[in-house]
C-alpha cells in the first residue's frame, strides 16, 4: 500500500527469536539491548539488592560452617570403676611443708604426692603470668570465670566449636615445664601430674605437715602457713590441656595463716562429637567457699567432688555441601524477586505521584489539551 514493502521494511528479528519449537516453550524471554532502558532508580535498587544477596550469603555459609549443635541428656549406661584427675596448681608454701592426699567414699586413702609431680618455684613466676584472673562469684556462689562456650554462654569449655574441641582434643597431651629459679629462693610448690580414683564421691586436699593427718615427729609452725594458690590445670577424666575448665587459670589469695578454702564440684560426664570423630571427657560446675578459721579447724585446700549419674552428649551436625547450595540458591533468589517487586512498587508509585503533582499544576495549555479557540458567530 503507498508503495511500502512490508516485507522489505519490517525487521522481525526485533520482534522475537527465531528458533526450534522448543524455544517457544523459554521461559526467559530475552529483550534486545535497544529495547532496554537502564534508570538511575534501577541502578540503585540493583546495588541495594546485590548487598542484601552478599549479607544473605555470607550469613547462610557462617551458619553452615559453623553447623548446629543438639545437647542431649541420657543416664549413664557404661560402668566404669576409675577416674582421673588432672591438676596443676601452684601453693605459696615450700614443698616439704605440705600434704596432698585423697579420701574416697570407698574408704580408701590414697597418698597422692607419692603420685603426683613437685617442683619447687617461685611465686612470683607464675602470678604475673598472662591471663591468670582471680576468682568472683555470682548470687549463687558458682564461679565466674568468662569461660563459657561463646560468650554469654555457660555450657562447654570455652572453644567457639565442637569440632575445634574435638580436634584439639586428639593432640597428644604434655605438661608444661616449671620455670627455672635461676638463683632465686623457692617460696612456692607447684604440684601437678594425674592420679587415677575410683569413680565416687570423694575430697582431694591439700594441708600443712602435721595438721590434719598425724605424723610422728613433725608439725609446721603456724607462721609458717599461706594457702594462697594458683590453679592451672584442674579437670577429670582425660587430659586435655587445650580444654578449657571453670578453675583453670585462677588464683585465690590467703588472708590469714589460718584460712580454709573449699571447692564443691559436680562432675558431668561428656561426650563431645563431630564428623564422626568424639572425644569422652568431663566437665564441672563449682561452689567455691573461703574463710578464715580458728586454730581449732585444720586450714588447707579442700576440693569435694561428686559423680552425676547422667551423661551429656553434644553433637555437631552439618549439611551436606549439596543441601548448603541449595539453601544460597533459594535465599539468594528469594533476595532477587524481592528486588524486583520492590523497583515495581517504587516505580509505580513514582508514576502515580507525578501524575498527581501534573494535575495538582493546572490544566495544559497546549494545542490538545487547552480550552479550545472560541467559535465566531
Amino acid at each position: 500500500m503507498n508503495g511500502y514493502n512490508e516485507k522489505r521494511e519490517l525487521d522481525e528479528d526485533a520482534f522475537g527469536a527465531k528458533g526450534s519449537i522448543v524455544s517457544a516453550f523459554d521461559a526467559f524471554p530475552k529483550s534486545k539491548p535497544q529495547y532496554v532502558t537502564r534508570t538511575t532508580a534501577g541502578g540503585k535498587w540493583t546495588v541495594f539488592v546485590a548487598l542484601v544477596s552478599f549479607i544473605l550469603f555470607w550469613s547462610e555459609a557462617s551458619r553452615w560452617w559453623r553447623g548446629s549443635e543438639s545437647h542431649t541428656f541420657a543416664v549413664e549406661k557404661g560402668v566404669s570403676h576409675s577416674l582421673d584427675i588432672n591438676l596443676d596448681i601452684v601453693v605459696k608454701m615450700r614443698c616439704q611443708d605440705i600434704h596432698i592426699n585423697v579420701q574416697d567414699a570407698a574408704g580408701d586413702r590414697i597418698l597422692a604426692a607419692a603420685k603426683l609431680h613437685r617442683d619447687p618455684t617461685v611465686w612470683q613466676h607464675w602470678v604475673d603470668n598472662k591471663g591468670i584472673h582471680k576468682l568472683g562469684r555470682d548470687a549463687q556462689g558458682k564461679v565466674v570465670t568468662g569461660e563459657g562456650y561463646m560468650q554469654g554462654h555457660d555450657e562447654g569449655f570455652g572453644e567457639e566449636h565442637v569440632h575445634d574441641i574435638v580436634s584439639l582434643g586428639r593432640r597428644k597431651a604434655r605438661w608444661a615445664k616449671t620455670p627455672r629459679l635461676w638463683g632465686a629462693t623457692p617460696d612456692s610448690c607447684r604440684v601437678f601430674g594425674s592420679l587415677e580414683l575410683n569413680k565416687v564421691q570423694g575430697d582431694f586436699h591439700i594441708t600443712a605437715k602435721g595438721h590434719g593427718y598425724m605424723e610422728f615427729g613433725q608439725h609446721l609452725d603456724h607462721s609458717a602457713f599461706n594457702f594462697s594458690h594458683i590453679i592451672s590445670e584442674l579437670s577429670y577424666g582425660p587430659f586435655l590441656p587445650s580444654l578449657v575448665n571453670p578453675l583453670d587459670q585462677t588464683v585465690n589469695i590467703a588472708s590469714a595463716n589460718f584460712h580454709k578454702f573449699q571447692y564443691f564440684i559436680s562432675v558431668v560426664p561428656t561426650i563431645y562429637s563431630s564428623s564422626g570423630k568424639s572425644i569422652v571427657t568431663n566437665q564441672y560446675a563449682v561452689t567455691e567457699q573461703s574463710q578464715e578459721v580458728t586454730e581449732r579447724i585444720i586450714p588447707g585446700i579442700f576440693v569435694k567432688y561428686d559423680i552425676e549419674p547422667i551423661l551429656l552428649n553434644i553433637e555437631e551436625e552439618r549439611d551436606s555441601f549439596l543441601v548448603f547450595l541449595i539453601k544460597v540458591v533459594n535465599v539468594i533468589s528469594g533476595a532477587l524477586v524481592a528486588g524486583h517487586w520492590g523497583y515495581r512498587i517504587s516505580d509505580w508509585c513514582q508514576e502515580v505521584w507525578g501524575k498527581r503533582r501534573r494535575r495538582a499544576g493546572g490544566p495544559s495549555e497546549g494545542m490538545l489539551g487547552g480550552k479550545g479557540h472560541e467559535r465566531d458567530d
